[in-house]
């Protein structure tokens, strides 16, 4: 495969998967696929950089890669049943009920439709979704960007609301700190006073649309790039991995669906890297 940088100024000394973020340079990908062709890193008027690649077989919408060994993984090692026989805690049982009221009250709220219910579940909607995608993805697990505490606590806190209760007391760097200690101790009793606002407000139209409603949709597409983006898209990036990008993926999930690109770049702020590739996050 042979990749040609087309514009930019700088000088390319090594091609390194880990680098933040491209922010000066326009790749674009010319692919001539064989089983032991390398790849030419090409800056304009420098000499060829050439690198290892592993052959990617590629079917229409659907990519699979060699990989050097197959490594069992940490599920397949468990018991069968092992979830339903584990001893259970108190976390268990209330996320059950949490997941098993929310579906409850989503399919309760298409027969008691009302507009200013729907705006504010599509309000809450993209507050929870950048919580998750903004504040706990690409902020707390990547830490690619920085922002002022008070900004970072508040988008945390959106994505507490999204059904996404984070392990803030197994990080040091988040347990020292006052909100994620207070966040995790307290976890289950924001969204029910968010509930109980939503109640007191509309009544059960705006329970079931702004928590019912609202929670499945952000929580299903939420996890729709740990698996779809897995499965279908295109890979411009030969990662060690079966990520891809997938555009509608991306416009669900308010751009986490450029996979591919964030594999290639964990650090990068953006995983839309191209004009085109829509990263609303």
């Amino acid at each position: 495969m042979s990749l040609r940088v087309l514009s930019g100024k700088s000088i390319i000394n090594k091609l390194n998967p880990s680098f933040p973020v491209i922010n000066s340079l326009k790749w674009r990908t010319q692919t001539s696929w064989s089983s032991s062709n390398p790849i030419f890193i090409t800056p304009p008027s420098t000499n060829l950089i050439i690198t290892s690649c592993t052959p990617i077989h590629k079917a229409k919408d659907h990519v699979t890669r060699e990989a050097p060994g197959v490594t069992t993984s940490e599920w397949d090692k468990l018991p069968k049943g092992w979830f339903w026989f584990r001893k259970w805690h108190s976390e268990d049982v209330a996320n059950i009920f949490w997941y098993t009221a929310i579906h409850v009250l989503s399919v309760c709220a298409p027969f008691m439709f009302n507009w200013g219910a729907l705006r504010v579940a599509v309000g809450l909607s993209f507050l929870t979704g950048f919580g998750v995608t903004l504040g706990y993805h690409r902020l707390l697990c990547h830490r690619s960007f920085k922002l002022p505490k008070w900004l970072e606590y508040f988008f945390v806190y959106c994505g507490a609301h999204a059904f996404q209760c984070g392990e803030y007391s197994k990080v040091p760097e988040l347990k020292a700190q006052w909100f994620y200690t207070f966040l995790h101790d307290t976890y289950y009793w924001h969204p029910a006073a968010l509930a109980a606002l939503l109640y007191l407000h509309g009544g059960l139209c705006y329970l079931s649309w702004g928590m019912g409603m609202r929670g499945v949709v952000v929580h299903h597409f939420a996890s729709l790039a740990s698996y779809v983006s897995h499965i279908w898209g295109e890979r411009p990036w030969n990662t060690q991995d079966t990520s891809t990008n997938n555009w509608w993926v991306a416009m669900l999930t308010l751009g986490e669906g450029w996979h591919n690109n964030h594999h290639a770049f964990p650090r990068s702020a953006r995983h839309g890297l191209e004009w085109w590739q829509f990263d609303l996050t």
